[in-house]
């Protein structure tokens, strides 16, 4: 199938394009075929762009999906009550069907929200790679690993089967990481086990880390190591592409030993801000070459992910750390919430840009909004002004999966009844 959209303003992300252009983009099944002024190739379908913005689907580094059926729940509480008395208990209570369930809900908001990939880490992960075959979107998933006590086995062999069941699944779009889950969680033997995994079989992995003070504090109290340290010492850094997750905690001894590592880390502003867990030296690692991208963590703790509240988020939080309005342009945040963050997921040779032959992975902003106008300058209004309810259109591998704001393969209805009595059941007296 091929289709068209026309009169669209065009935000590549691409380094050499980082002016908009006025023109025309031609989807042909799975893959953007053209992009120019005008272009006559004849279509399936034509979208009319006028007054829109076409640009990257933005790509959510760190999820856990499932969490959306703990929105508001546990809010304006300190980490540790957050996640022992409300977190902890209430996932206890989660089927498989109600992580599906959750799952979807997540999908929805994002899809809704202009997202069009994400990095995925939880449990029962089949029941998410099914939600991201029906929904469309693309996904790198996870399954989460805590070695804390015996368990056979059963976590790392789960992990491996969801490794070998959905690598490439869903036409292509799913990947999968190995996912130890933190330092704090996981000693160095099992550690060092599925790092040498990763490295045999050229696996990704996906963990948190220093994400709180109290971490910190843990692994020095055990290792005499901060977490960063212990992580290097255990040769995570040496052969294997790495998500990181959070990195809020970082001296600048941590932050020199992830110069030069194959991946890079997921900057997640919004949870880190809810929890009050603090900022991370994000202009500090960009400065020595570290990829950074964007996640917005689970809804359990972020409540929203919506990607453009991370965009904020991100910029702010670097000007005002550093008391400097040139800290953390627009262009870096959106190239953090598109270009970077798919290198995170290691797609970077797929989407993040658009441009002649990747996947058509896009989407449509409106901008016949007043908070959208006038249109001074198209990268600052998309990354301090725009919101995902601005997002008109989105397309994932040439699929339109919302269009005029209708998700088109996500029945809402069926997915606001199945999320309020599951819902209500799982927090009941927690």
């Amino acid at each position: 199938m091929k289709i068209r959209i026309k009169n669209v303003t065009i935000l590549t992300m691409k380094e050499q394009d980082e002016a908009p252009i006025l023109g025309d983009i031609l989807i042909n099944g799975d893959i953007i075929s053209e992009i120019g002024p005008e272009i006559n190739t004849p279509a399936d379908e034509i979208i009319d762009g006028s007054g829109m913005v076409a640009m990257p689907g933005l790509i959510n580094a760190h999820q856990h999906t499932p969490m959306s059926l703990l929105r508001g729940f546990s809010d304006d509480l300190k980490l540790m009550d957050w996640l022992e008395k409300k977190m902890l208990p209430a996932e206890e209570r989660m089927t498989p069907e109600d992580i599906y369930w959750g799952a979807k809900l997540s999908m929805a908001e994002m899809i809704r929200s202009g997202t069009t990939a994400f990095a995925d880490m939880y449990i029962h992960m089949n029941e998410i790679a099914a939600a991201v075959q029906e929904t469309g979107m693309r996904a790198s998933l996870t399954r989460g690993l805590v070695f804390m006590e015996e368990d056979g086995g059963r976590r790392l062999s789960e992990a491996l089967d969801l490794i070998e069941a959905w690598t490439g699944g869903a036409e292509g779009r799913i990947t999968t990481m190995l996912g130890p889950h933190s330092p704090y969680l996981c000693p160095p033997e099992p550690l060092r086990e599925v790092i040498t995994l990763a490295e045999k079989r050229n696996i990704p992995v996906h963990i948190h880390l220093a994400e709180t003070k109290e971490e910190v504090v843990q692994i020095r109290d055990k290792y005499n190591m901060t977490p960063t340290e212990y992580l290097y010492h255990n040769g995570l850094f040496e052969k294997s592409h790495v998500l990181l997750a959070h990195c809020v905690h970082l001296n600048r001894r941590d932050v020199g030993l992830l110069q030069g590592m194959r991946g890079g880390v997921s900057h997640n502003p919004v949870s880190n801000l809810k929890l009050g867990c603090g900022i991370a030296p994000v202009s500090r690692m960009m400065e020595l070459g570290i990829t950074v991208g964007l996640g917005t963590d689970g809804a359990g703790s972020a409540t929203t992910v919506d990607m453009f509240e991370g965009i904020k988020a991100a910029a702010w939080l670097q000007k005002v750390d550093y008391g400097d309005p040139t800290r953390l342009s627009a262009h870096q945040a959106l190239l953090m919430a598109t270009v970077e963050s798919a290198k995170l997921l290691n797609i970077g040779h797929e989407t993040g840009t658009l441009e002649i032959g990747k996947k058509a992975d896009l989407i449509l902003i409106d901008l016949n909004k007043p908070h959208l106008q006038p249109a001074h300058n198209l990268t600052s209004l998309l990354a301090y002004s725009a919101n995902g309810g601005d997002v008109d259109t989105t397309i994932v591998n040439g699929k339109i999966l919302m269009r005029n704001r209708q998700l088109l393969t996500i029945d809402e209805e069926e997915l606001f009844r199945e999320v309020s009595v599951r819902s209500k059941r799982i927090v009941e007296g927690i």
